[in-house]
């Protein structure tokens, strides 16, 4: 078992070097801009690293600086599930980046690629994610917000899905019933076992990974969309009037309930519930204008709400890998937060209690 010889955790990437990133701002940015600093970023849970160039004589007068670990490719859990993947001669960041601008979805402009050294040089989109806007905002001001995010969203579902372009990595990987399952599995060796300190008996899990595979199936035969795959509240940045897209690199084609319960069942900002409800009618009202009317209205809660399991509990497995094999416990304090939805959808359906019943005496806060 993973849980039991966890890789120790990578060493810090040496920030970039500071004339190599000024020399490539004087001959690759605009003319007449001088580098004065590079800042450090907080970053993700990737190995990426983030740094605001700031320069004088603009515009622009910064940009951002993203350091690469290592050759990205696909996620491990693709890797796990898929046979001979699609591959592709540029970073999937550039490749799914390309695509959303074709979309019109707002993403960083790339100024310049360094692949020698692992640095791409992007638009800045300042430093406020949609999570801190919405902090201090009043109640009419975070629903004004949150409905801006969802027509992103569904301009991103129209525009990015169709034409299909084989092109774009996203639509050669898919969020199929191996892959979902993946998840579930990854929520039980982790979210479970390592968080608990022992193996779960092999009778409840097989019953635990039955009620997954029930989940898993539904939603793997749903229509497929793009789908960002992180789109919540700290991947949204608040530009002025813009509301800019990052963090997309891992895109792919799965269910439309996907990115919704990702932004509204968010593990960072929790919502009241009469206003998820309001922003699901919300949802649904912009792809009826669209043409794409989904008549049982309560068919499609019922889908966001099993998606917002699948999607709550491989956040909780992936905060515990990350704080016991990245060596990063900051995400361990959203934990109670995404279980508690989880708690939440379980007791609303009946259909769902065996699922509660198995998972109730292995994670507290379901109990």
């Amino acid at each position: 078992m993973a849980t039991a010889n966890p890789a120790p955790p990578k060493s810090p990437l040496p920030p970039p070097d500071h004339a190599l990133v000024a020399q490539t701002i004087k001959t690759y940015l605009p003319s007449g801009l001088v580098f004065r600093e590079l800042i450090p970023l907080a970053g993700d849970a990737s190995n990426r690293r983030y740094y605001r160039a700031m320069a004088a004589g603009g515009p622009p007068h910064s940009v951002i600086v993203m350091q690469l670990a290592e050759p990205e490719a696909f996620k491990q859990s693709e890797e796990a599930v898929s046979g001979a993947v699609y591959q592709i001669s540029e970073l999937p960041f550039i490749n799914i980046m390309v695509h959303l601008a074709k979309a019109n979805v707002s993403v960083p402009a790339l100024h310049h690629y360094d692949r020698s050294a692992g640095l791409l040089y992007l638009e800045d989109f300042g430093d406020v994610t949609l999570a801190e806007a919405v902090s201090r905002a009043d109640a009419p001001s975070l629903e004004a917000r949150y409905k801006q995010a969802i027509n992103v969203l569904v301009q991103m579902q129209f525009n990015a899905t169709t034409p299909a372009d084989l092109g774009c990595l996203a639509f050669h990987r898919s969020f199929d019933a191996p892959l979902l399952m993946w998840e579930f599995d990854h929520f039980l060796e982790y979210g479970i076992e390592a968080r608990n300190g022992r193996p779960l008996p092999e009778e409840d899990k097989t019953g635990i990974r039955r009620e997954f595979e029930r989940i898993a199936d539904l939603l793997a035969e749903q229509p497929r969309v793009f789908v960002h795959r992180d789109y919540h509240s700290r991947n949204l940045m608040v530009d002025g009037l813009r509301l800019g897209v990052i963090d997309f690199q891992d895109a792919l084609m799965g269910p439309g309930t996907y990115d919704l319960a990702s932004l509204l069942r968010d593990a960072y900002i929790q919502l009241d519930e009469a206003l998820i409800d309001d922003l699901v009618d919300y949802y649904l009202n912009q792809l009826a204008e669209r043409r794409f009317v989904w008549a049982n209205r309560a068919a499609f809660r019922r889908l966001f709400d099993l998606t917002s399991i699948q999607r709550n509990l491989k956040a909780a497995g992936r905060f515990v890998y990350i704080d016991r094999v990245k060596g990063n416990p900051k995400f361990l304090e959203d934990i109670p937060r995404v279980l508690g939805y989880v708690k939440r959808n379980v007791e609303k359906y009946p259909e769902l209690d065996t699922l509660r019943k198995y998972l109730t005496p292995y994670v507290r806060e379901l109990q």
